[in-house]
């Protein structure tokens, strides 16, 4: 487990620690876990065989290119009977099957892709490279099987949701963290584990449930199906094997947020089936109801300024021609407003809106028209903009706007991110994209965390990145370890609209190319 942002808060009680968080904090801004890949030992020479079917783009009468070299990853039609299932939480897409070969990105233990024929077998790979769509090579092994009804795979066949909000249903442990279970427990082995009132506490809780709001959130939990009923369930590789304890591997750690494939009922109690394979019991979990907070998108003809509600509620008026103003609706705390940058005075300032409005510019938070631009801001490239004073982020394609939000930076605010939770400053590039990645921190045991699929993540400098928020609903104000915090709903939209392009089967990229610019200023 790799802890790449962790350290505590300095302070005079802890200055002759100073020197080993500095460290710790400066070695990145959100922790994250690495799982291993499908590599079966070293590389070695591709063997050459003729490649397979020519895609649609390439010439026919053009020579095949040699078999499992770059030239040789183009998009193919499917066969519609080579099938390839990820078991691993990483089952990494490489360039090539070569001694150099380098990584595009990777798929997520449950997802079945086409593969495309023949195997190609070396030294790198005893059970063969295939490629992939719309790139690339899987090597099969331990991360990735032609056996798409394998029990990893199974159990994770639930696919995480991209475009709207959380991939996810996730829940974060309560007082009293669950125990990760490694099989459906008995009632038995419940009461041996959590204690004889494991039946009552699962009743009270649900007694104290709004049941409707759960549904939606959860489902309607159901019987568990076969592949739940394993004597004990397969983990996807590369996930941390717990020492088992009977039925259970321990308890989750405190602060810890969980990402669920299946919901059922067993034993008069909800268990849910987490993407890492642990069933844990719903009732020692609190359910997450993800931020309904959204940005402002711009449409062609519209531009800076957009104007977010400080306070609870700020009212819109419209005037008559003899001045006098008249309530016409309300605006909801941290409701985006479209402007004109206009402005009226008289009785007092008001700005107008896009929709023919006024509004006090004091119950607002303004992101105003830049005055000026950075030089990469030029013809419809790609940047984002953020500042750490206002907490806010605008999306660019060049000088025009299309997005505007609030976000969390790090709680240090303008501090030096070497030292304390502070949110790194400059001009950096996405260098990889993650539908979702497991951020964890263990060095202060007073703010620790282990947070597992935080959405949507896109990393820009080490360890700092741009990701979605599931555990709080702060935006607009310094909050995190230095990471960047969005709302699901503005996490889900960035992640589309920048690069690079995370292919649809796939659960990551590593930037190969010019990834869009972040600039993150005062």
């Amino acid at each position: 487990m790799q802890s790449l942002r962790s350290g505590p808060h300095l302070g005079a009680a802890r200055a002759r620690a100073a020197a080993l968080v500095a460290l710790a904090v400066a070695a990145a801004a959100c922790a994250r876990r690495d799982p291993p890949g499908t590599e079966l030992g070293a590389a070695g020479d591709p063997v050459v065989v003729r490649a397979g079917p020519p895609s649609d783009e390439v010439d026919a009468g053009a020579p095949a290119p040699e078999a499992g070299s770059e030239a040789d990853h183009l998009p193919f039609v499917p066969d519609g009977q080579t099938r390839i299932a990820s078991l691993a939480l990483r089952t990494w897409v490489y360039t090539d099957v070569g001694r150099q070969r380098t990584r595009y990105g990777y798929l997520r233990a449950g997802e079945v892709v086409d593969g495309r024929g023949p195997p190609i077998v070396n030294e790198g790979c005893a059970g063969g490279w295939y490629r992939v769509n719309p790139r690339g090579f899987v090597c099969l092994g331990k991360g990735a099987t032609l056996d798409a009804a394998h029990p990893a795979a199974a159990l994770a066949s639930v696919r995480p949701v991209r475009g709207q909000a959380l991939p996810y249903r996730y829940t974060m442990a309560s007082d009293t963290p669950p125990l990760r279970y490694v099989r459906l427990p008995t009632l038995d082995e419940q009461r041996k584990a959590e204690g004889d009132d494991v039946v009552a506490h699962s009743v009270r809780w649900r007694e104290h449930l709004p049941v409707a709001g759960v549904a939606a959130l959860l489902g309607e939990p159901g019987e568990p199906p076969d592949a739940l009923r394993a004597r004990t369930l397969v983990k996807p590789y590369g996930t941390t094997q717990h020492l088992h304890l009977g039925s259970h591997s321990g308890r989750a750690a405190a602060d810890s947020g969980f990402a669920l494939l299946q919901v059922v009922s067993w034993e008069s109690r909800w268990f849910a089936l987490t993407t890492e394979h642990d069933l844990i019991a719903l009732d020692r979990t609190k359910v997450v109801r993800p931020s309904p907070f959204r940005g402002v998108e711009l449409g062609p003809d519209e531009d800076l300024p957009v104007g977010f509600v400080e306070s609870a509620f700020a009212q819109r008026l419209t005037f008559d021609d003899a001045g006098h103003a008249t309530p016409s609706q309300s605006y909801g705390r941290r409701q985006g407003i479209k402007l004109t940058g206009v402005e009226r005075t008289g009785s007092g300032t008001f700005l107008e809106t896009r929709d023919g409005g006024w509004v006090a510019p004091g119950a607002l938070r303004v992101v105003s028209r830049r005055d000026s631009f950075p030089s990469f801001a030029t013809g419809g490239r790609k940047w984002i903009d953020i500042s750490i004073t206002q907490q806010t982020l605008v999306a660019y394609e060049g000088k025009r706007a299309v997005y505007v939000t609030l976000v969390s930076t790090g709680r240090g605010g303008m501090g030096d991110p070497e030292k304390v939770f502070a949110t790194v400053r400059g001009t950096f590039m996405i260098v990889s994209k993650h539908v979702t990645a497991t951020m964890d921190g263990e060095d202060d045991k007073s703010d620790s965390y282990n947070l597992a699929d935080v959405p949507f993540v896109q990393y820009f400098h080490k360890g700092y990145a741009l990701h979605g928020t599931y555990w709080h609903d702060d935006f607009g104000r310094i909050r995190s370890h230095g990471c960047v915090n969005l709302s699901p709903i503005d996490a889900a939209w960035l992640f589309e609209w920048t690069d690079p392009s995370v292919p649809p089967s796939w659960h990551g990229v590593i930037n190969k190319e010019r990834g869009t610019v972040v600039n993150i200023r005062p």
